[in-house]
């Protein structure tokens, strides 16, 4: 049905989603960090009030999350001059070889453009590397701490 189609929304218009991305990153990403999941928490929560950058995009069928991502000022800080990055792009594995990824990048650079910002960057493990490079992202930087650094 017409309903059941999958949208990108702004976290703002959707916050019921904000612990479910909290929850999702923090696990993937930040659970060995010192930050805890209820820092985390609050500063995804923190997006849904403002406007701008940072800001959360969330693929959903009505109320089930399938992935998002996150406009953010920075996401290493020892490369202070790159912004905006496209970070912590997830998709529910059940929803996964989709072209959701592809949509919540393509909606967080429409939202980067509309405020003024004509590129983004990404950082990626070595692994995930060739799935940006297959969709129009430029390694500009290999091996930064780990991770490899891309522009679009």
């Amino acid at each position: 049905a017409w309903n059941c189609l999958m949208q990108i929304s702004n976290l703002r218009s959707v916050a019921d989603f904000a612990s479910t991305i909290a929850d999702r990153c923090w696990h993937e990403w930040w659970k060995d960090s010192a930050i805890s999941l209820s820092q985390y928490r609050s500063g995804i929560r923190k997006m849904t009030a403002e406007r701008g950058i940072p800001m959360a995009l969330v693929a959903h069928r009505e109320e089930q999350y399938l992935g998002s991502v996150l406009l953010i000022d920075n996401d290493l800080d020892i490369r202070p001059q790159y912004s905006p990055w496209i970070a912590a792009l997830w998709v529910e594995p059940g929803s996964r070889r989709q072209g959701i990824a592809g949509k919540l990048i393509q909606a967080a650079r429409t939202e980067a453009k509309s405020l003024g910002h004509q590129v983004c960057y990404l950082c990626a493990t070595e692994t995930n590397s060739p799935y940006y490079m297959t969709r129009g992202f430029r390694l500009i930087e290999l091996d930064v701490v780990g991770l490899n650094i891309f522009v679009i």
